[in-house]
């Protein structure tokens, strides 16, 4: 039973009106006492509270949340019970949801769908990096403030990733319309999932509707199972090719071919951010805000009207010349050139990432048969987030070898002080070596070891001591598979200096 209008919750907040009700609680906008303004509230529903599982599972959407500090998360103010009865304090967003915006305009300009989607996947982002996975993302759980920002709510059935049992088979949670195919089979769940439910809110912004509608819950989300998306451009024909490819990368069926964290989605839609603005020559609403906020490398590719004010344009015009001329001379240095794997940040303050040449990644494998997909090491170091160069296969989930790797060619050399991988089969060991010469045609003699690698993580930071000296190959040397996997594989490596 909803607690009535008035109601003065722990002597200080007062309970003005109800905003939304859902099956374990009800949300009020509700008048802080104390500090004198209005806040949001959720009030557990007194008869779910009776349970201990069910109002441990509200205490822990408390605890979950308010480790989060994210613009464009709603922050949680505090948490009580007032008569036995929990309840969550939330700034009060006065806004409208995003669902109630589609319902209102229809589909949503293109640079603005994408300056929401940019913001949602970096609130994902924040919490993905704690461990918390939304599992319930949906344009109703996400608000539209008064200056046009999107702020993610409702993390009712969020979990963390790191507490025991919390995405164990068999649990289904979610709205059907918005839900992973792993969710809907039951399957564990990562912040990949909350992913693809992002990609389904993109759908909706630029086509209207949802991809898929049927009977009953069941078999909405079963179609998410089995079916592939409509093809949005066919919905929404001045959508960009490179805006459909996000899309139907960030609803993959395929965890493999789906984007592996949120920092790589955002680095694409900020991509075509600002393609479509460069295309359109102008933008409106949120997305002049996001646009602001793009890195250097994508903000260079706006009209100079987006990056400057107007009377700044001469001047800027007058430096970009001089810089262009010091970028030449400069160039004459420059030893390291091609490719970089996109969306790696350097892992700590004064470090460099090395730009490696294109075909500078090479598989080594001194104890076989010489060969480990050396087709797909580019894939390694190249821009594209959801490439990969594996391993060879092997049964039973062992190396039949001493060891199989991946090295890179830093040509003339590098002291380099950090190794960032990425791997979507985390779980592997091994070990880093450097060489100057050959390179060695066996792991010993001529490799040093630099660090050893246990139990390596999906983003794995490699600290290195070359002692100063610096080395032309890099090598990732890889002895023991992941658990219950037949293959190693490695999406991105960057090297540090």
């Amino acid at each position: 039973m909803a607690a009535p209008v008035g109601t003065l919750l722990s002597g200080r907040y007062r309970l003005d009106a109800q905003i939304g009700t859902g099956g374990m609680s009800t949300v009020y906008k509700a008048f802080d006492t104390v500090l004198e303004r209005p806040v949001a509230i959720k009030l557990m529903h007194r008869e779910i509270a009776s349970h201990s599982d069910q109002l441990e599972r509200f205490r822990r959407e408390a605890r979950a949340v308010a480790q989060l500090n994210h613009p464009h998360i709603v922050t949680v103010i505090d948490a009580g019970e007032d008569e036995n009865t929990p309840y969550i304090v939330f700034e009060f967003v006065d806004g409208e949801t995003l669902k109630e915006r589609i319902r209102r305009c229809g589909r949503l300009p293109i640079p603005e769908a994408i300056a929401y989607a940019i913001e949602i996947a970096r609130a994902l982002g924040a919490a993905h990096e704690r461990g918390i996975v939304h599992r319930d993302i949906k344009p109703q759980n996400v608000l539209i403030d008064p200056e046009g920002s999107a702020k993610v709510t409702d993390f009712g059935i969020a979990r963390s990733l790191e507490e025991e049992g919390l995405t164990a088979d068999g649990r289904v949670l979610g709205t059907t319309d918005y839900v992973s195919p792993e969710q809907a089979l039951g399957h564990p769940v990562s912040g990949q999932s909350d992913i693809y439910s992002l990609g389904i809110v993109v759908f909706e912004m630029l086509t209207g509707d949802v991809p898929f509608k049927a009977d009953s819950q069941v078999a909405v989300a079963m179609r998410h199972v089995r079916e592939e998306l409509p093809d949005v451009q066919m919905l929404r024909p001045e959508a960009s090719a490179a805006l459909a490819a996000v899309v139907d990368r960030a609803t993959a069926k395929d965890l493999h071919r789906r984007y592996l964290d949120a920092s790589s989605l955002v680095a694409d839609l900020e991509d075509v951010l600002a393609i479509e603005t460069a295309r359109s020559g102008h933008a409106t609403g949120e997305a002049t805000t996001v646009l602001r906020t793009l890195p250097g490398p994508k903000r260079r590719r706006l009209p100079l009207r987006f990056r400057v004010a107007p009377a700044l344009a001469t001047l800027f015009l007058l430096v970009a010349t001089a810089a262009v001329v010091a970028i030449i001379v400069l160039a004459r240095d420059q030893t390291h050139r091609g490719t970089a794997p996109a969306g790696i940040k350097a892992p700590a303050a004064g470090l460099h990432q090395i730009n490696l040449a294109s075909d500078a990644a090479h598989d080594y494998d001194p104890l076989g048969d010489q060969v480990e997909h050396g087709d797909q090491t580019p894939a390694a170091i190249d821009p594209d987030r959801n490439s990969a160069w594996s391993t060879e296969s092997y049964r039973g989930g062992a190396l039949d070898k001493k060891g199989v790797g991946l090295y890179v060619d830093a040509k003339p050399g590098v002291a380099a002080r950090r190794i960032e991988l990425r791997t979507p089969t985390a779980g592997w060991s091994g070990a880093v070596y450097a060489a100057n010469l050959g390179p060695p045609r066996n792991v010993g003699p001529g490799w040093k070891k630099l660090a050893d690698l246990r139990n390596v993580q999906s983003r794995q930071d490699i600290r290195l001591d070359t002692g100063g000296k610096k080395y032309r190959y890099y090598l990732i040397w890889i002895t023991q598979l992941p658990p219950d996997q037949t293959r190693v594989s490695i999406a991105d490596l960057a090297v540090f200096a």
